[in-house]
């Protein structure tokens, strides 16, 4: 059978039986894995930073935060030309190279954590080309939603997405166990000695344990090598979507070209907002995103030949409200899944690794505390339930609606919002921090539920409001403006921790999520809205 598909209309009952459904679920369970390694290689900086600082790496937790912020920044911006390559290079094609290209930056930090010498624009680099794994949500996703009728996207776009979100765990689970042995031998290169203590899923790991940080980018080459070669022989290009993907070097090309645009732009961004040394530190970050957001779509108008007319078509999304409503929701959403995913293993090891001690004079110091809980034990819960609850919200707005399953998350956000900041406040001016470490992360699991069932209520809704032709670039769309929530999560909570107000944070993602409330209500819930409960 050939890759290429030139028959394909989902819609209609008997073929779906005959011959899609047998296709449709063979690439979205070939998706799935290309996904989970995109976003475990995105993400990975959250769990090799902390270790980076029980190792003794001559770099802050304020450039640690940045190689996090870099990566979901990274991430963000690649998903923008990501989101128009399927219709553009046909998905086998693009799943297929955005996952070859994975292995440039598991290599490079595998090789890269073998010295504690190593300069910082080195990792800032890596960070940078792991932003590829955050650019192939936007493609999987657009890809996925050609293969399926409408009446099953909610759950098929769940099932994509939410066990895709696993990368997140896995991640979280993987390295903290790969880096206690050197499963490598020779080739993997030397341990070295804990200075601190660390943990795994199991518990603590004393300072002067040995330890492999290598391998945790090692390991994914493991994984990545054979699902390159099943993906290539068992996906498929859907000519009804992509009408000219031309050869696959051709379409290999078309790819390197879009990911191209949005890698200067993200260089050029984070140079303007980095600050000196690392860049010119002359743009805040809110300046900075829609520097990058904007340059990146005004790059990809301008690009020549057969692209560009492909490309101005689908630019018709933006004319439409719906595309920038769904975007702020799935901010709300996505945006907080992958942020705090992104920001909760160093703002654990930050927060309750220290504690206030009172000097006889009554000056107040920050000073290492004894009874911290190890990030690196606690950190996966949370993205394991925001991934596991993200099929459940779609199947649950399949029946009853998208945006009123949204609605009522919402609301749960905004409370558990407000609670956190207030245990945080109590935690970081506490002398035992770690007496607030359950009701943190409970309520840290609270919000990874709820925007784990509201990703997939707003991906729903989608599905719903737009055509099978809109409905891929807007699924794209949607979810690069929501990653950056992987940029903005980390810098906010960094900065109002080195402020000492992490409560600060949490109290602005409440305002926030109270807005959204009102959006969603506005346009999908009230009496008169433009489009009711989708």
């Amino acid at each position: 059978m050939s890759n290429n598909i030139e028959k394909w209309d989902v819609e209609d009952p008997e073929f779906w039986e005959s011959t899609g459904k047998k296709i449709a679920n063979r690439n979205l369970w070939l998706s799935i894995p290309n996904l989970l390694l995109g976003f475990a290689i995105w993400l990975m900086w959250g769990i090799i930073t902390v270790q980076m600082l029980n190792l003794g790496f001559p770099f802050t937790p304020v450039e640690l935060f940045t190689l996090t912020a870099i990566s979901g920044l990274a991430g963000a911006t690649f998903r923008i030309p990501a989101s128009f390559m399927i219709r553009i290079a046909g998905g086998r094609n693009t799943i297929v190279l955005t996952t070859i290209l994975l292995m440039i930056p598991a290599f490079g930090t595998g090789m890269a954590l073998q010295d504690t010498n190593t300069p910082l624009w080195v990792f800032q680099l890596l960070a940078l080309l792991s932003g590829i794994g955050g650019g192939k949500f936007a493609c999987s996703m657009s890809n996925i939603s050609g293969f399926f009728p409408k009446s099953q996207q909610g759950l098929a776009l769940g099932l994509n997405a939410g066990l895709g979100n696993f990368g997140v765990t896995t991640m979280q689970i993987v390295i903290p166990l790969v880096m206690t042995m050197g499963i490598f031998g020779a080739l993997g290169g030397g341990s070295m000695e804990l200075m601190k203590d660390s943990g795994t899923l199991i518990g603590r790991i004393p300072a002067g344990s040995d330890t492999w940080i290598q391998n945790a980018g090692w390991i994914w080459l493991v994984f990545l090598i054979p699902l390159i070669g099943v993906s290539w022989f068992g996906m498929n290009n859907l000519l009804p979507i992509t009408p000219e993907p031309g050869s696959v070097l051709g379409a290999f090309s078309k790819v390197f070209g879009l990911y191209g645009i949005s890698f200067i732009t993200s260089v050029i961004g984070l140079y303007l907002y980095l600050p000196k040394p690392m860049g010119l530190g002359v743009l805040n970050m809110w300046l900075a995103m829609p520097l990058i957001m904007l340059s990146t779509l005004g790059l990809l108008r301008l690009i020549p030949g057969s692209i560009k007319p492909n490309i101005k078509r689908q630019f018709a999304i933006f004319t439409d409200k719906h595309t920038w409503s769904m975007s702020v929701l799935y901010i709300l959403t996505f945006g907080s899944f992958i942020g705090f995913s992104m920001a909760l293993p160093l703002s654990i090891t930050v927060i309750f690794g220290y504690m206030n001690e009172v000097a006889a004079d009554g000056t107040i110091s920050r000073v290492v505390n004894p009874n911290a809980p190890s990030a690196l034990t606690y950190a996966w819960i949370g993205p394991f339930l925001g991934a596991l609850t993200r099929p459940i919200g779609g199947w649950i707005s399949d029946k009853v609606g998208g945006s009123l399953v949204t609605q009522i998350i919402t609301l749960i956000m905004v409370v558990a919002s407000v609670a956190l900041g207030y245990i945080l406040q109590l935690a970081y001016s506490s002398v035992q921090p770690e007496s607030f470490f359950f009701a943190f992360i409970s309520l840290f699991l609270i919000l990874f539920a709820a925007s784990g069932i509201g990703n997939g209520s707003t991906f729903r809704t989608i599905g719903v409001i737009y055509n099978r032709e809109q409905a891929g670039p807007v699924l794209g769309w949607t979810s690069a403006i929501a990653a950056y929530g992987s940029f903005v999560a980390p810098v906010v909570i960094g900065e109002q921790i080195k402020a000492g107000t992490p409560e600060v944070a949490m109290y602005g993602f409440a305002v926030f999520y109270a807005l959204c409330l009102v959006l969603n209500w506005w346009f999908y819930l009230r009496k008169d809205a433009y489009v009711k409960n989708p």
